[in-house]
Parts: C-alpha cells; structure tokens; sequence
C-alpha cells in the first residue's frame, strides 16, 4: 500500500513537472532538411533579400516560471530557433509574441462548530499566483544565400582635448 503522503508528493512533483513544461507546435509546410546546431539559425524580421523557402509555422511559449519580459522574449526566440534547426531550417522569420493573461486571488475562509459539547473554529487563508506566459510565432524557412550578418558599428575614438600651452 502506498502511503498517502508519497502519493501526495509524488502529485504535487509531477503537476509541477507538467506545469513547467512549455508547448511547441509545427506545421510542416515545405520540405525539411537534415537537423542543424541551432546556433545557425539566423531570426529575420523582414523577410530576408532574395527570397527563403517555407518549411513550417512554429508557435511556442515561455516557460510557466520565466520571468521578466526580456527573459520570456529571450526563452522565446531561443525555442523558435531550436525548432527551427530541428527540421534543417537555417532562419527564423519571426511573426509575432504576446502575453497570455495569468491572474492572482487570494481567499480567506473561517469556520466553527460545537460536537458534542466541545467548540472548536478554523481559518484559513489561500493564494493563487499564476505568471503570464509569451506566446510567439514564426515561420522556419530556408535561405540560399543568406546575407552577410551587419558587423557591430565600429566605436569612434572620442577626440582628447588638446592641452593648451
């Protein structure tokens, strides 16, 4: 027999496992290629000059638990990237995030009675807080020739001033 305090904990691990788990879905639209490391997919914003060829719509969100805008946007990217690579697609063009709507609630709950002769009472008090995910969407495409990436812009030495005499 199991005893009913493993049973809950081994409850509450798994509904944390699943909770921190994040959905990807693809759309196979073109032709998939062979996996690549995902550091070399490329995340377009425009699409790219000289056209791609489409391999798929990505959807994909951020970890329950990621927080902080630029964290949920970085985890994003990453995740579209990682699909991405998965089917041999060397950019991202990327289509668009938004938040989901979490909510928070506290509730407060107070109780008493009398058995037999004896009172007794109870409170109790709950919080719920569920964090808002970003959901985004790209499309996994192939370039041939994909453009050189701009350099970073060159810093200009800032002129000393001349001592004066």
């Amino acid at each position: 027999m199991i005893r009913p305090a493993l049973m809950l904990l081994t409850s509450i691990v798994l509904a944390l496992f699943l909770a921190a788990c994040s959905s990807n879905s693809q759309l196979i639209t073109g032709t998939a290629r062979a996996p690549i490391d995902p550091s070399q997919v490329r995340v377009y914003f425009t699409p790219p000059p000289g056209g791609f060829e489409e391999i798929a719509q990505l959807e994909t969100a951020s970890g329950s638990f990621t927080y902080g805008e630029q964290n949920k946007m970085n985890s994003v990217i990453a995740k579209l990237r990682e699909e991405a690579a998965k089917l041999g697609a060397n950019g991202v063009l990327f289509v668009g995030a938004e938040n989901s709507y979490g909510n928070s609630s506290v509730g407060v709950g107070a109780g008493g009675g009398n058995y037999g002769g004896s009172g007794f009472s109870s409170g109790g008090i709950g919080v719920s807080i569920s964090p808002t995910k970003k959901f985004a969407r790209g499309v996994a495409i192939y370039v041939p020739n994909p453009p050189p990436e701009a350099p970073a812009p060159a810093m200009q030495p800032t002129p000393q001033p001349q001592p004066t005499k």
